[in-house]
């Protein structure tokens, strides 16, 4: 073969390359319409069966120097990559990217906003349990100068059935009631469609635990709710099934969506999960939606709290979550992690959010 036949060759090479580059990307532009249309009609943009059919099609094809192997694995990664491009797509059109979706002034649960630039304490005991104790908490929280919410349980997933499950209904409107007295707003968990208007009717906010994060009937209904939404992260969930949980619930209408990271289940057992940081410093890069910490539930101990806090405002978090409790040890659910009132002035006051007068332990029997 001469020199001149050769670079002939290569030439014709190079010519083919470009004429399969060109047809690859106008492939790749009827992908993205192919897509645009799946996504209109609610369809899955991963069809295996068309795939095959596909495969079966070239393989009847006249026979060439590519053999039915080859020919299935250059195509299976043309296949990969056309999904690769849709669901990057999918992503960059997600509502939960979009950088406009958080208002100039936050997420208003009623007098706090949330994502506004000052940070926002979510505070309260686990459970609602009794009058004495909804009130001894709530004077505490209403002294505090900066922006707080009144969180607390009326109704309890447990993972134990004969654990303590929440006083519902009556849970509901002695937290309503309490925090209407010291003028602080709620928020509380909802576990399912059958009891949101209860809850909806009662709480300013609406909490979606970490249980609960992948419920899509639940999430479409809470789109349908003119309440903002605390949705947690679930604890064994990747930051891509995180966000399109919260799609869920703002592609059918409600945008007050605020994420929570709560921790995440690992091999490490000094905590109760392992806190994750690096996932907050990422959904505020990749999302507009407010991002707090549930300090509680992702160290599940309080002498750890106060750097973790500070960790997780310098990542950028847009408020704290913490349990707290004036009599820890008779608590009916996760007596454990909930702070006393002295150990939440302390930790209130070095993080610099402490009124001229902390709240003290109440007095009496332990």
């Amino acid at each position: 073969m001469t020199q001149r036949s050769l670079s002939e060759l290569r030439r014709q090479i190079d010519g083919l390359n470009r004429d399969l580059l060109q047809l690859l990307q106008r492939r790749a532009e009827i992908v993205l319409e192919i897509a645009a249309v799946k996504r209109s009609e609610n369809l899955d943009s991963y069809e295996p069966s068309r795939e095959e059919e596909m495969l079966e099609a070239l393989l009847a094809a006249p026979p060439g120097p590519f053999g039915p192997e080859a020919i299935k694995e250059i195509f299976r990664a043309i296949f990969r990559s056309s999904l690769d491009l849709q669901n990057r797509e999918r992503d960059r059109t997600m509502l939960a990217r979009r950088r406009d979706l958080l208002p100039a002034g936050g997420i208003r649960v009623r007098q706090v906003a949330i994502g506004a630039g000052r940070p926002v304490l979510f505070a309260g005991p686990c459970s609602v349990e009794t009058p004495e104790q909804m009130d001894t908490i709530a004077a505490a929280l209403a002294e505090l100068p900066g922006p707080t919410i009144f969180r607390a349980g009326a109704y309890k997933p447990r993972t134990n059935p004969y654990s303590f499950q929440g006083l519902r209904e009556d849970g509901l409107r002695l937290l309503q009631s309490t925090a209407r007295r010291h003028g602080l707003p709620t928020v509380t968990e909802v576990l399912d469609t059958a009891t949101l208007d209860v809850v909806a009717e009662h709480a300013d906010m609406l909490q979606v635990g970490a249980r609960n994060m992948y419920n899509t009937e639940l999430l479409k209904a809470l789109g349908k709710v003119a309440k903002p939404v605390l949705l947690k992260r679930g604890f064994m969930a990747t930051l891509d099934e995180f966000l399109l949980s919260a799609e869920y619930i703002l592609s059918h209408g409600n945008e007050a969506v605020v994420l929570c990271e709560r921790g995440i289940r690992t091999f490490e057992p000094w905590t109760r999960n392992t806190l994750d940081l690096a996932a907050v410093a990422l959904l505020k890069k990749e999302t507009a939606l407010p991002v707090i910490v549930d300090l509680s539930h992702a160290l599940g101990r309080r002498d750890i709290m106060l750097p973790c806090a500070r960790a997780a405002l310098a990542v950028g978090a847009d408020g704290l979550m913490l349990e707290v409790h004036h009599r820890p040890e008779q608590a009916l659910s996760d007596g454990f992690q909930q702070l006393n009132l002295n150990e939440f002035a302390a930790l209130v006051t070095a993080l610099g959010w402490a009124g001229t007068a902390a709240p003290q332990q109440p007095r009496g029997k332990p």
